[in-house]
């Protein structure tokens, strides 16, 4: 039925130049929505803003053509901000420490004052920070290079989904409690509190050397007193920027989606620049009285400071491109960064990329090894001379087919518009306010923490939307390790109150009962979960390669999990697509843990 009522595909011209008129155009209008995003990601990540430039130009230019994945775009994505600006601070810290007493002192009789001081080790943090990174993703490349070569592609069906979604929606809150303050250009806090501290419960000691910087609640739980200081045509700027951006995503209007959100922020947000004469200090003339002396009358704003710093690649090369230090790859927290850098990024682009297959018009199959190789290698080459990891982004991907890309040539004609921004017109990409670009950046963070989402997990069952919660405090509370890992944590922990048995996490115990050439069924016994999930599709592929119909009985099953239905929902879907069939049957006698078709099964 579907199929019938599905528009026609048009047909893909041979060779490799077939699909160019189509290709360049959709390359181009992406490029329009890549640009303000790669550096906002750069500058997020504490990454010099062209560091995004260069890892879309090498996602487009590299990664493309190892992988076979058709219509992905390659480049920085809003999920690994946390990663990598976490590697940089963490990192800088570690290996910039505060002067000692007798230092500062030397320093203060040299006659720097005290900001002064802490100014220039800030950016000492920041430039040391952002170089050991580098190394970090230079080795990153290398292990995905070698998971790929190891056939691990697989593994993106692993990982339970639950948490996965709830880790990303996490990554949301997060990119939104520090971009907000950029939208109002206000200062956060660079002291962080402890929950304890800031919920009043213990006193809080201010002044503590090297602390660590205000985590996400600190910093949601600040920015209404900080508001109150905002700098009116920062604000001006930022405001208008998040109106065009919510407008255009709920605005239905066909001929309005037409044009990139992010184009129009972009003219407006430069326009508004050169009208307030941001490239040039002037003091704001916000009258105090009306906030109750909360603002400062007439202050000094150092304009150029709310503008992307963007070097003349052609006339300052040296200023463009860094290279990587590899000193914290053998420290216990360079291989904690490493580890999320790895995992993370690897199964973000894995389950991006799983996604586009989906919706690519031609139901074309994405090897997810060769991809992964393909980032990995990508990812490598762009470190070594200061870009941002990149994954497969669904954002862009999605637009890409929107635009009518046909081929990989899309995303290779996408890196190459970039590559020519970048060199041309360097001048253009320094007047874009950051306030815009932290707006989108406020603007993606609310697609991954989405209230609909919350809605849509709640109705899988209440389990899930404790799983998926539990995540999200973690992380906020913690780090993301430690969040998806309490995350997955719950999940099993509501599988063992269900009855699942302890070797049914690990073994996926299935009999093949065959009924001829053609047919074949697979008995589920214990249970099927997340966990187990590997083998058992394994067990179903083989059986898909030598025969037109497969029965999955889950009649023996003590309890299947969400993960695992909602898995053998695509599987069929996707079978459906190679002409063959595949049936889930035997769950009559299963209890659904709510009323969600996808929701967990228990045996009565």
């Amino acid at each position: 039925m579907a199929a019938s009522s599905a528009t026609p595909r048009p047909p893909l011209k041979p060779g490799l130049f077939g699909n160019l008129r189509f290709d360049a155009i959709a390359g181009f209008l992406v490029f329009l929505i890549a640009m303000p995003l790669c550096l906002a990601i750069a500058k997020a990540s504490g990454f010099p803003p062209i560091a995004g430039i260069w890892t879309a130009v090498a996602g487009g230019l590299i990664a493309t053509w190892v992988s076979n994945s058709a219509l992905t775009i390659k480049g920085p994505a809003a999920g690994l901000i946390v990663i990598v600006a976490g590697s940089v601070s963490g990192l800088g810290r570690e290996f910039v420490p505060e002067p000692l007493a007798d230092q500062r002192a030397a320093m203060v009789a040299a006659g720097q004052t005290d900001e002064q001081i802490t100014r220039a080790v800030d950016d000492e943090r920041a430039l040391v920070g952002y170089r050991l990174t580098l190394g970090i993703g230079v080795v990153a490349g290398v292990l995905q290079v070698l998971l790929g070569l190891l056939r691990a592609g697989r593994l993106v069906d692993f990982f339970p989904l639950t948490p996965v979604h709830g880790m990303l929606a996490s990554i949301g809150i997060i990119i939104i409690s520090k971009q907000l303050y950029f939208v109002a250009g206000v200062t956060a806090s660079k002291e962080g509190k402890s929950l304890p501290e800031l919920f009043g419960l213990v006193n809080h000691h201010a002044g503590e050397v090297g602390g660590e910087p205000p985590g996400p609640i600190q910093l949601l739980m600040e920015f209404p007193a900080a508001f109150t200081k905002f700098q009116p045509e920062i604000l001006v700027i930022g405001g208008m920027s998040l109106v065009i951006l919510f407008a255009h995503h709920f605005i239905k209007n066909k001929w309005v989606k037409m044009v990139p959100a992010q184009l129009v922020v972009l003219v407006v947000a430069v326009t508004l620049g050169f009208a307030f004469d941001l490239d040039h200090e002037h003091k704001h003339l916000l009258p105090a009285h009306l906030f109750n002396g909360l603002v400062d009358d007439g202050e000094v704003v150092k304009w150029p400071q709310f503008l992307v710093n963007m070097p003349n690649v052609l006339a300052e090369p040296a200023k463009a491109f860094t290279v990587p230090d590899f000193r914290a790859v053998a420290t216990l927290s360079g291989l904690k960064w490493l580890f999320l850098f790895v995992a993370i990024g690897s199964l973000e682009s894995l389950l991006a990329a799983k996604a586009i297959e989906q919706i690519d018009p031609w139901r074309r199959k994405t090897d997810f090894d060769r991809d992964l190789i393909g980032i990995g290698l990508a990812n490598t080459l762009v470190a070594c001379i200061g870009g941002l990891p990149m994954i497969s982004e669904i954002v862009r991907s999605k637009a890409n087919i929107d635009a009518g890309g046909r081929t990989r040539g899309a995303n290779a004609f996408h890196g190459l518009f970039l590559l020519a921004a970048v060199l041309a017109i360097p001048g253009v990409l320094h007047e874009i306010p950051l306030a815009a670009l932290g707006a989108m950046l406020v603007f993606t963070g609310f697609r991954l923490a989405n209230p609909a989402e919350f809605v849509k997990t709640y109705k899988v069952g209440i389990e899930q939307f404790v799983v998926f919660v539990g995540t999200i405090v973690a992380t906020l509370a913690t780090d993301l390790l430690i969040g998806i890992g309490v995350g997955i944590a719950l999940k099993v922990a509501f599988h063992l109150w269900h009855g699942a048995p302890l070797k049914g996490f690990i073994w996926s115990d299935v009999k093949i009962i065959s009924e001829g050439d053609r047919r074949v069924t697979v008995l589920v016994r214990r249970c099927a979960l997340f966990s187990n999930w590997l083998g058992l599709q394994k067990v179903i592929l083989d059986q898909l390669r030598v025969r037109d119909e497969v029965i999955v009985d889950l009649s023996e099953t003590r309890l299947v999990d969400h993960s695992v239905m909602e898995k053998l929902h695509e599987l069929e879907m996707t079978t459906a697509q190679m002409g063959k069939t595949l049936h889930v049957v035997g769950l009559e006698n299963h209890k659904p843990l709510s009323t969600h078709p996808l929701a967990a099964r228990k045996s009565l």
